[in-house]
């Protein structure tokens, strides 16, 4: 797959889908109206068309992702297909964050839970190992 010519832009909402930052375009539309992307640093709707050399950072949750548009593909792509048209500027330091939110997530204990059992122990220690 070729990327389109150099002045051809794309939809927002359907440029993240194609990039799979989202699952569906409908999914991509609603962070779009909801102000959780924004391009240049200025919040931006669904149909906003995209060129090549925008920044565009998606906030997912309490990460934020941060793409380079490097060009504009004719439809959906590959996941070995997409450095050929976006750029992870994403800082190590937020894939860190999510790392550490997620084992919190498992760590967690629901309060008046108790203390761990000693097959919780077990579990927690083959975890971490």
């Amino acid at each position: 797959m070729h990327p389109a010519p150099a002045d051809h832009a794309a939809r927002l909402d359907k440029w993240l889908w194609a990039m799979r930052v989202f699952k569906t375009r409908a999914l991509a539309t609603d962070a779009c109206r909801a102000g959780s992307v924004t391009v240049n640093d200025l919040v931006a709707k669904p149909a906003r068309d995209v060129h090549a050399g925008e920044v565009v950072k998606v906030r997912q949750g309490l990460f934020t992702r941060t793409l380079r548009v490097v060009g504009v593909p004719r439809s959906r792509v590959g996941a070995k297909l997409l450095p050929e048209f976006c750029a992870d500027l994403t800082p190590p330091e937020e894939y860190e964050r999510l790392r550490e939110r997620s084992v919190q997530q498992v760590l967690a204990r629901e309060k008046g839970s108790g203390r761990p059992t000693k097959r919780d122990r077990r579990l927690l220690d083959r975890f971490l190992d």
